[in-house]
């Protein structure tokens, strides 16, 4: 990515209409409640009753329990026409919030610490919006309200349970709050914008003994850091260099005393990788290499693999309807970035799978105002400026996608 300056840029707010630079103040009331009744994955039940609430209000059709906590609401415009879907996940972290604010989160331990609560307040703000002015676009608009992205793949479940479906959508766009960018830009790019996310854990098992007599023991301290190593030429020598790759140990437990050599070791962590034709190969060299390691040193080893999400790859065509947006919306001195590409990863991927689809970022941070912590931070916090500027990339975004 860029490095880009986390001070708010310049901002022409006129591009926002009217409409909906009346509505930021409520968007932000709508935000900061939820910041306050931060739940975490599917047991996201005060947001969603919270969100239920204000769809029946408007008398906006809706559908809820769906993955236990999400929520489809579906708008029809007056004329016949395409279907657009937008996506916003809803669910908080497992982190004690630092912030002094009046808005602190009022559940202990749990915080949303990376811009969900605002995620749904957009959605919210364009819910409501779209649902006032029918007459500006065809077709139909769905609105997922997403639980459990964080780690829990809510995704998968609302896309097998149909929210896709009936009517089918033709599309579908979502946005994330980002940090790493200042308020003012807007990140945007066709083909992989997040990586896909694989997750191991591994068990090195030696023989313990005395640290003054080694020749007795099979280190596992000595093998596993061996493996550490090892692990790293994967993507030295095993992954095209054109192509970016990660794996990383997060984790490395052994040993209880400081003269006696663990008879196990024990890591775990991640991988990362844009390329979906990457998928299934990981897992299998890295056991290649874990088992050549410990067979040299005569130690076992059991080994966890598993995959979590897949990329996120942005659709051409959906990708260039945002961006044409964005550049409408955010004039500002940098305005939209391309190159805006991270390793994190993001379970939008499993909407991305089923229909075109463009997932972007929304410049939030403020470094003027001390809103540029970075997400899962306990102190993460971003510009509400950004609220308004979402819900009027998302409504022309439908108004260009749905037209006759």
């Amino acid at each position: 990515m860029l490095s880009t300056p986390l001070t708010a840029l310049p901002v022409n707010t006129s591009c926002i209409r009217a409409a909906i630079q009346t509505l930021q103040p409520q968007i932000v009331e709508w935000r900061r409640r939820l910041h306050q009744k931060p739940e975490l994955g599917f047991q996201e039940f005060l947001t969603a009753e919270f969100v239920a609430q204000r769809l029946q209000e408007w008398g906006i059709e809706h559908e809820t329990g769906i993955a236990k906590t999400g929520i489809l609401a579906t708008i029809h415009g007056n004329r016949p026409g395409k279907v657009f879907a937008i996506r916003a996940d809803m669910d908080a972290l497992p982190i004690q919030e630092q912030n002094a604010v009046p808005y602190k989160s009022q559940h202990d331990g749990v915080m949303h610490a990376c811009g969900h609560d605002g995620h749904t307040a957009i959605a919210l703000g364009t819910a409501y919006y779209l649902s006032q002015h029918r007459d500006d676009f065809a077709g139909t608009v769905k609105i997922i309200f997403q639980p459990a992205e964080e780690g829990l793949g809510g995704a998968e479940p609302m896309v097998e349970a149909g929210v896709l479906k009936n009517p089918d959508v033709d599309a579908i766009i979502g946005l994330h709050l980002w940090n790493q960018l200042p308020l003012g830009t807007v990140g945007v790019r066709t083909g992989a914008l997040m990586a896909a996310v694989e997750c191991f854990d591994c068990v090195i098992q030696g023989k313990g003994g005395h640290g003054a007599i080694p020749q007795q023991t099979v280190d596992s301290v000595v093998v596993g850091a061996q493996v550490v190593n090892a692990l790293q030429a994967i993507v030295a020598r095993n992954v095209n260099p054109i192509d970016s790759a990660v794996v990383t140990v997060g984790e490395f437990h052994a040993g209880t005393a400081h003269n006696v050599i663990a008879d196990s070791a024990k890591m775990s962590g991640t991988v990362r990788y844009f390329n979906p034709l990457y998928k299934g190969y990981f897992g299998k060299r890295m056991e290649q290499v874990i088992k050549g390691v410990c067979e040299s040193q005569g130690a076992t080893y059991n080994l966890h693999y598993w995959e979590l999400y897949p990329p996120v790859i942005n659709d051409g065509a959906i990708a260039d309807l945002v961006r044409s947006v964005a550049e409408e919306v955010v004039e500002s001195p940098i305005g939209v970035v391309p190159e805006c590409q991270t390793m994190g990863g993001e379970d939008m991927s499993f909407f991305l799978q089923e229909v075109p689809g463009c997932y972007f970022f929304l410049g939030s941070a403020n470094a003027a105002k001390g809103l540029a912590y970075p997400h899962h931070h306990p102190r993460f916090d971003f510009d509400e400026t950004a609220l308004s500027m979402g819900v009027e990339i998302f409504v022309r975004c439908v108004e260009k996608f749905c037209r006759d």
